[in-house]
């Protein structure tokens, strides 16, 4: 008779009890609580360190605002007779305008040259140049960036003048029918176009880094389509490339917008200042900059002085956080682009 033997339950293995299966999830469990630890400390230094920024620019506004309070406070006949540089008979606000018109106009101009320029390089830099020479190109523009302000001053205070006054001369005696180039030119150079062109230098490399790497952030679908339809090198850049990157684009020229506003050392070594509304950009003693005028009169100010050149520094702080803000709503507005839709 054939015996069929019985299916059996195979036992524990050796060295392992029944009751040993619930020990094994332990260390899971202990290292599920460890990284709830990590991860509850590293939100709580993440929103800490974002509530200290918020923090620096609250304690900086509340400086510049309680320092300028006795100059918002007084009178211009007080701002006159105290403060030696002040002028005569002027209020604060009739002393602060020309300053912001100066400022505004100098980083302007500066943004209006930069920004061609810098898109022009980062097109090359992004579909252009083979890659070696894209590598020692983006090296070379980052290396704009860390050259410090000084050394732009002396250029555009020592070399620069001699170069550009006969430009200046030239646009004086062809283009002085229009406004900004009104002449005569000034025989030193030391004019407002030679600032912004200081300043368009200063922030070419900020404008050329960010387009650089917005180009390169276009969907290679993109491209391709348009290449397969037809298109030429340029054709593919002006219907893909630019569209998908103009917001990135403008955002990176705010960007150099803010630094060229709060740019000092190179217009106080370069301009001739004056405290008018011109737009004679030609023409020496003219127009002067807030920031350049807060380090050229602070070193002889007495308290009310100081406190007058902090209430022009909260105006520049003003300004400064509304060109910020723009840039951020116009890179906000293109936070849903992806290369499916």
């Amino acid at each position: 008779m054939t015996t069929t033997d019985s299916p059996t339950t195979p036992g524990p293995a050796p060295g392992r009890e029944r009751g040993d299966a619930p020990r094994a999830a332990a260390p899971r469990r202990r290292a599920r609580t460890t990284d709830r630890g990590l991860n509850r400390v590293f939100r709580w230094t993440a929103t800490g360190a974002g509530g200290l920024i918020l923090g620096v620019l609250a304690a900086v506004a509340i400086f510049l605002v309680l320092r300028a309070w006795p100059a918002l406070t007084a009178g211009g006949d007080v701002l006159g007779e105290e403060v030696a540089w002040f002028p005569e008979g002027a209020s604060l606000v009739s002393f602060v305008g020309p300053l912001v018109f100066g400022t505004l106009l100098a980083a302007a101009l500066s943004l209006v040259l930069a920004t061609p320029v810098a898109m022009g390089i980062a097109l090359f830099i992004s579909h252009y140049a083979p890659r070696r020479l894209a590598s020692t190109l983006g090296y070379v523009v980052d290396l704009l960036a860390a050259i410090p302000s000084v050394v732009y001053g002396l250029w555009g205070s020592l070399v620069l003048p001699p170069v550009v006054v006969p430009v200046w001369s030239w646009l004086a005696d062809t283009l002085g029918w229009f406004p900004l180039f009104a002449g005569p030119a000034s025989p030193t150079g030391r004019v407002l176009l030679t600032v912004a062109l200081v300043l368009a230098v200063m922030i070419l490399p900020i404008i050329t880094a960010v387009s650089r790497e917005v180009f390169l952030q276009t969907p290679k679908l993109h491209e391709e389509a348009a290449l397969a339809l037809g298109a030429t090198r340029w054709e593919m850049i002006r219907t893909a490339v630019l569209p998908f990157g103009r917001s990135g684009v403008v955002s990176a020229a705010m960007l150099g917008l803010g630094r060229a506003l709060g740019e000092t050392m190179a217009v106080l070594m370069i301009l001739s200042p004056g405290l008018l509304y011109s737009f004679a950009i030609l023409q020496a003693g003219q127009q002067q900059t807030i920031a350049a005028n807060i380090a050229a009169d602070f070193p002889e100010a007495n308290p009310l002085g100081v406190s007058a050149l902090i209430a022009t520094g909260l105006a520049l702080f003003l300004i400064t956080l509304l060109v910020n803000m723009g840039a951020r709503a116009i890179v906000a507005r293109r936070k849903d682009f992806s290369g499916a839709n």
